[in-house]
C-alpha cells in the first residue's frame, strides 16, 4: 500500500501524459513554451481569478506574493503555528518577522480569535507593522475566510492565501485560491493536483500585482528579458510540467475530488466511534483532502504504533511533529509567538493515513482494522 499512489494514477492517466511529454519534446521548448500559457489560462478559469501565474515551486510562489506586497524588514507577517516549514520561511527570507499564531484545535486551520489577538497585541508592542497573514488551508480544508477576511479588512492587514494542500477544495461555490488578496499553490507530486518534480502557481485578480510577480519571477525583468528593471530570481514552471498538469486536469476536476472525498466517507464510517477524532469538514465546505488526519489520545505511544501498522505493510506519516515556533531557524528573536497551546497538542498528536482518489475502499477496510486492532493492545499505550 503506497501513502499517496502516484502511480495508481500515472496507469490511470498514461496516455495523455504521455503524449503530453512527447509533444514538448517534439516541439523543443522546454521554458515558456505554449503549454505554460494554456495551463495559467485554464487553472485562472477554474478558480475563478484574473490572473494565474505559475512559477518554479510552491515556496516561490509565497515568496513572490510578499515581494509584490513590498513585505520586508519592520513588517510583522502572522503564520499558523501548526504548518509546513515554508509558509514562515518565506517571511524570514524577505526580512520580515513570522508572527505565530494558534490553530483550531478541530480544522488544524488557523483560529481567527487568535489572529485578532495576536495583531493587536503586535500593535500594543509599537516595534512591528502588521503587514500580511499567511492563511494556510491545511490538509486540504480551506480556512475560515468569512472571519480572518474581516480582521484583515479592520487593520488593514493584506491576506495570503497558501492553498498548496488546499487546490481543488471550495467554500459553496467559490474555490480554494480565490480567497486571498493573492493566493498560491504548489505542484509538489504528492500535492492534490501534482506534476513530476516541483511548480507553484500564484493567483490575483489585480492586475498590477499580476504585472509584478511576473517581472519579479524572471529576473526582475522590464519590457523584455534583458531590461531588468528590478531584483528578482529565477522561477519558472517548465513546459514538462505544465504538459503533465494539463493532462492531470480534467481527471483532477471531473473524477478526483470526489473520489478523495468518497476514500474520506469510507474512512469516517469505518473509523466512526473509536478513541481518536476524525478530521472535521464544516458544512458548506469541501476539502480536497491532501491527508486524511486523525488525532489519537495522547497516552497513545505514536511511534509505536505507526511500527505496528508499517509492520502490516501501512504507511502513516506525522504532519507535523515540531510546532513553527520552536523551529531551530527561527530561535534568537527572529520571529514571535504567543500562546500556542493547541498546536504543541496536535504535534504530539495527529496522525496521516494513506489517502489519495486511487485508495481502494478495501484498502480503508484494511487500514481502519489494523488500527482498530493496535489499538486495543495495550503495547502502543503509554
Amino acid at each position: 500500500m503506497q501513502f499517496r499512489d502516484l502511480e495508481a494514477q500515472y496507469h490511470a492517466l498514461q496516455a495523455g501524459i504521455d503524449k503530453g511529454i512527447a509533444d514538448v519534446i517534439r516541439g523543443g521548448r522546454y521554458i515558456s513554451g505554449p503549454q505554460v500559457g494554456e495551463l495559467e489560462q485554464r487553472l485562472a478559469e477554474y478558480v475563478g481569478v484574473k490572473h494565474c501565474v505559475t512559477c518554479g515551486n510552491g515556496t516561490d510562489a509565497l515568496q513572490l506574493a510578499l515581494m509584490a506586497w513590498g513585505v520586508g524588514p519592520g513588517d510583522a507577517v502572522f503564520v499558523p503555528d501548526f504548518t509546513f516549514f515554508a509558509s514562515g520561511e518565506v517571511v524570514a527570507a524577505v526580512g520580515a518577522t513570522p508572527v505565530f499564531v494558534d490553530v483550531d484545535s478541530r480544522t488544524f486551520n488557523l483560529d481567527p480569535v487568535k489572529l485578532e489577538e495576536a495583531v493587536v497585541s503586535v500593535l500594543k508592542r509599537g516595534h512591528l507593522n502588521p503587514a500580511a497573514v499567511v492563511v494556510v488551508d491545511l490538509f486540504g480544508l480551506p480556512a475560515d475566510y468569512d472571519s480572518i477576511r474581516p480582521i484583515c479588512e479592520k487593520y488593514q492587514i493584506k491576506l495570503l492565501e497558501d492553498g498548496a494542500q488546499g487546490f481543488g477544495g471550495s467554500i459553496g461555490s467559490r474555490r480554494v485560491c480565490s480567497f486571498g488578496d493573492i493566493s498560491t499553490t504548489s505542484f509538489f507530486p504528492a500535492k492534490p493536483l501534482g506534476c513530476y518534480g516541483d511548480g507553484g502557481a500564484i493567483f490575483t485578480d489585480d492586475d498590477d500585482w499580476a504585472s509584478l510577480l511576473r517581472s519579479f519571477a524572471v529576473h526582475g525583468k522590464g519590457s523584455f528579458k534583458y531590461d531588468n528593471v528590478r531584483i528578482g530570481m529565477n522561477s519558472r514552471l517548465d513546459t514538462l510540467q505544465a504538459a503533465v498538469l494539463l493532462a492531470k486536469l480534467d481527471t483532477f476536476v471531473l473524477e478526483e475530488i470526489d473520489a478523495v472525498n468518497q476514500v474520506a466517507r469510507w474512512y469516517d464510517d469505518m473509523l466512526s466511534g473509536c478513541e481518536y477524532l476524525l478530521p472535521l469538514i464544516p458544512e458548506g465546505f469541501t476539502s480536497s483532502f491532501a491527508q486524511y488526519t486523525i488525532q489519537l489520545e495522547e497516552n497513545v505511544d505514536r511511534a509505536c504504533l505507526q511500527e505496528r501498522l508499517r509492520s502490516e505493510g501501512i504507511p502513516t506519516m506525522v504532519y507535523y511533529p515540531k510546532p513553527m515556533h520552536e523551529q531551530k531557524a527561527f530561535a534568537n528573536g527572529s520571529s514571535v509567538s504567543f500562546d500556542c497551546s493547541v498546536t504543541e497538542r496536535l504535534c504530539s498528536t495527529v496522525l496521516s493515513l494513506p489517502m489519495g482518489p486511487y485508495v481502494s475502499k478495501e484498502d480503508v477496510s484494511r487500514v481502519a482494522a489494523e488500527l482498530h486492532s493496535c489499538l486495543r493492545e495495550t503495547v502502543c499505550h503509554g
